[in-house]
């Protein structure tokens, strides 16, 4: 089975998820901008969210996590919680 490992950063607007996008393109660290801003409990792990099988997320978390380059971060991705930058960290096939 396929098992991923991911972090990520959510927040309420598109804006202020493609802002942080630049931020980390920019040099800023994920894990701290993560604990900043991040609404997510996770946040204040760095946004990290552990390892999970397909399924175990929402349909559009499964869709970047399963597919994206790893340690290449992805978004803003739409769910119902909010906008979500996420950073594939690892996968096994």
């Amino acid at each position: 089975m396929t098992v991923a490992s991911a972090r990520h950063i959510l927040v309420d607007s598109e804006a202020e998820c493609l802002d942080l996008k630049s931020r980390i393109a920019a040099g800023e660290d994920f894990a701290e901008l993560a604990k900043q801003y991040s609404s997510c409990p996770s946040g204040q792990d760095g946004g990290a969210l552990g390892e999970f099988g397909p399924g175990m997320m929402v349909p559009e978390f499964d869709t970047v996590v399963f597919a994206a380059p790893l340690n290449d971060v992805q978004g803003p991705v739409q769910t119902q919680f909010g906008y979500h930058l996420l950073e594939v960290t690892s996968r096994t096939e």
